[in-house]
C-alpha cells in the first residue's frame, strides 16, 4: 500500500515517518484491498498540550474512510487513528461477506 505523509508547516523526522508506515502495513491484515492512505500531521496553535492532530484518509474500493484524532503526540493520534480504521476495516469486510 502506498502510503503518503503530509506534514504543513514543518518537517517530520524519519522515525515517526517509520512508525506511520508500519501501523499502515499492519491494517493490511485486516483488510487486503487497500488502495492507498494519506496522513495529513498538523500542529494547532493553541496552548492546549494536545495540540497534535493526526488525519488519515484510507482508499478502499468504492468508499475512502477518514479518521481523525487529537493527541499529545503525533505517535499516540497515529495508533489511536490506526485502532479506529482497523474496527472500521473489519466492519467493512464482515458487511461485504454478508451480502455476498
Amino acid at each position: 500500500m502506498k502510503v503518503s505523509v503530509q506534514t504543513p508547516h514543518f518537517v517530520a523526522d524519519q522515525k515517526l515517518i517509520n512508525f506511520i508506515q508500519k501501523k499502515m502495513d499492519k491494517l493490511e491484515q485486516f483488510y487486503d484491498h487497500i488502495i492507498y492512505a494519506d496522513v495529513f500531521l498538523r500542529l494547532e496553535n493553541t496552548s492546549d498540550r494536545q495540540n497534535k492532530i493526526v488525519e488519515i484518509l484510507l482508499s478502499v474500493p468504492g468508499n475512502e474512510l477518514i479518521v481523525k484524532k487529537q493527541a499529545k503526540s503525533f505517535e499516540e493520534g497515529a495508533d489511536s487513528c490506526a485502532q479506529s480504521l482497523e474496527r472500521l476495516l473489519v466492519k467493512r469486510k464482515q458487511k461485504i461477506r454478508a451480502s455476498a
